[in-house]
């Protein structure tokens, strides 16, 4: 549990100045460069992305990449100062790590990893992991990055997604031949508990009940992001609302 699950090469510290049409961001660099990075995060990024916060960019000497810098976390300081992992490229990275090392015992005998494998009525969908054996019933692991808060409590999505309603309704479908799992990579170390973000998106709020009733299984992982790496902290109960103030 004490060991990196993964560790970033050097990051470059800077001061978020803005982010703007979903892929960009300015950031001023403690050198006072200003650069503009790739921000690697399509959503709405509620709460992890305001001005004046403390970031960390990674650098790329490739020549073909239009933007050398990609931002990687923000500091916020909704519990406690906590850095925050924006980059959505990053949670299959790091499940992919942590399945090879069969980390979570939830997932426990399988001998064969796939990734991207197509699945649904029209196959037209991609799960993003497919995880077999020769006895046991394949498990299909869908993974979302976990971001928005309140208080110490996770919450998914953090807006609406009909991508994310979609990928339910499929899941639901798999069983129960098959096994199918909703993995919430919580990207910030100071949330405990797990929750629909029912605000955001009522009707994904609602397919998620129905979704866990007829045997789907959620498995909220809670992640420390550091500057220096990233390690794995075991699972947040689901509560079944988001308690009122």
């Amino acid at each position: 549990m004490n060991d990196w699950l993964y560790k970033y090469p050097p990051l470059y510290p800077g001061i978020l100045l803005k982010r703007y049409k979903r892929f960009f961001a300015d950031i001023e660099l403690e050198t006072g460069e200003v650069i503009t990075a790739h921000c690697p995060n399509t959503g709405s990024m509620s709460g992890i992305s305001t001005p004046g916060s403390a970031v960390q960019v990674s650098y790329s000497n490739n020549l073909k990449r239009k933007l050398a810098y990609t931002w990687e976390m923000i500091q916020v300081f909704d519990n406690q100062p906590t850095w925050v992992g924006i980059n959505t490229m990053m949670p299959n990275r790091i499940i992919k790590l942590a399945l090879e090392k069969f980390l979570f015992p939830q997932l426990s005998n399988y001998q064969k990893i796939q990734f991207e494998v197509a699945y649904g009525q029209d196959k037209k969908s991609r799960v993003d992991f497919l995880l077999s054996s020769d006895t046991e019933r394949p498990i299909y692991v869908e993974v979302k990055s976990t971001t928005w808060a309140q208080k110490q409590l996770a919450l998914f999505p953090d807006t609406e997604t009909t991508r994310g309603q979609k990928h339910l309704r499929e899941l639901t479908a798999l069983l129960p031949q098959s096994r199918a799992v909703m993995l919430y990579f919580i990207n910030r170390g100071d949330c405990n508990q797990f929750a629909a973000g029912d605000s955001a998106d009522p009707v994904y709020g609602k397919l998620l009940v129905s979704a866990i009733a007829l045997g789907l299984e959620v498995l909220p992982c809670r992640f420390e992001i550091s500057p220096q790496g990233i390690r794995y902290l075991g699972l947040a109960p689901v509560l079944d609302s988001v308690p009122q103030n």
